[in-house]
């Protein structure tokens, strides 16, 4: 187990399975993110005085969090919700391979 720097996982929610894969695509293939599962999800929150309870999907997202203001950037373009949840988590332990297989696919910190 390597004590990662750096590395972490951003949670996204979207309004439906359509948008979640567009945002996660759009994160790969831009090399934001070196990987994106996607998992539907009810949630329950008040928005504008209301309370609202919604079937969402979450996106689990992999990456360095130096590319961190670029893939909010990404993620604001391309969403939806007017406020969408973008919440870093950092990595505090991982695989070697694993967190050295995400440094391959994100783009590197220049």
């Amino acid at each position: 187990m390597e004590t990662p720097a750096g590395y972490g996982v951003v949670l996204v929610t979207a309004s439906n399975m359509q948008e979640a894969e567009a945002i996660a695509t759009a994160l790969v293939e831009a090399k934001l993110a070196a990987c994106v599962s996607l998992l539907p999800i009810h949630s329950i929150y008040t928005w504008q005085g209301q309370l609202h309870k919604e079937q969402e999907w979450q996106l689990v997202i992999k990456t360095d969090l130096a590319q961190f203001p670029a893939m909010e950037a990404k993620i604001k373009e391309l969403h939806s919700y007017d406020v969408p949840e973008i919440i870093a988590l950092p990595i505090v332990a991982g695989s070697q391979a694993y967190l050295q297989w995400i440094s391959q696919q994100v783009k590197s910190k220049e």
